[in-house]
């Protein structure tokens, strides 16, 4: 397995400098040390689904008996509609509309860290199917110990991220940020081909000796 392509994949789809608008918009109102534990539960939130998608993933799959190709195909087209809205500068699976402006601050400030800041925002349907998929193709222990310390990696972006959040807005701009997000679903759009490419090769063998010609 090569182990970069996963953090490669996790940080194109996490791609937490296009949820700063929406970190902004629902802490604006917060006091330095609500915004602060915000962050700090995003955070901890991200690693926390993707060290259990990378951990338990597979074992949830096989418990509701879905073959890892169908699982990879499945994830394949999840990854592709991601990138496809952040080739449009949107956020995939995001309803920011849903979450409650934040009249109790203290409770808001939690909430609204896991959802929709991390749910789905930073860590949705994709990245844990990611998460699974690249799980699977481990063949030691050692490397699902590194897909565990990439889900430490996100934490602590997203944690810097957002931490910087008000002077990354003021150098990128919107613009800046739209033209961030583009550039990360054109690399997750190449990275989910070649999942369903593998996927569908898996499931229809006969595919392969075409491929090979």
């Amino acid at each position: 397995m090569d182990l970069l392509k996963p953090l490669i994949a996790l940080l194109a789809i996490v791609n937490p400098i296009g949820v700063v608008p929406f970190f902004i918009h629902f802490t604006q109102s917060f006091s330095r040390e609500q915004r602060q534990r915000t962050i700090r539960i995003s955070a901890f939130t991200a690693f926390l689904v993707i060290a259990l998608s990378a951990l338990a993933g597979l074992k949830i799959i096989e418990f509701f008996g879905i073959s890892l190709a169908s699982f990879q195909v499945g994830g394949g087209c999840l990854l592709l509609i991601s990138s496809l809205a952040m080739l449009n500068a949107e956020q995939a699976d995001s309803k920011p509309s849903d979450v409650d402006d934040g009249n109790e601050k203290v409770d808001a400030g939690a909430s609204i860290a896991v959802v929709p800041l991390t749910i789905p925002l930073l860590t949705g349907p994709a990245t844990i199917s990611t998460m699974v998929i690249y799980a699977e193709k481990t063949r030691h222990l050692w490397q699902l110990g590194v897909l565990v310390i990439y889900g430490v990696v996100i934490g602590l972006v997203t944690y810097a991220v957002f931490t910087a959040s008000g002077r990354i807005a003021k150098v990128l701009g919107r613009t800046g940020i739209n033209i961030m997000t583009r550039l990360m679903g054109l690399i997750l759009a190449a990275m989910a081909v070649e999942l369903l490419a593998d996927g569908l090769v898996k499931l229809f063998p006969v595919l392969a000796s075409h491929v090979t010609r």
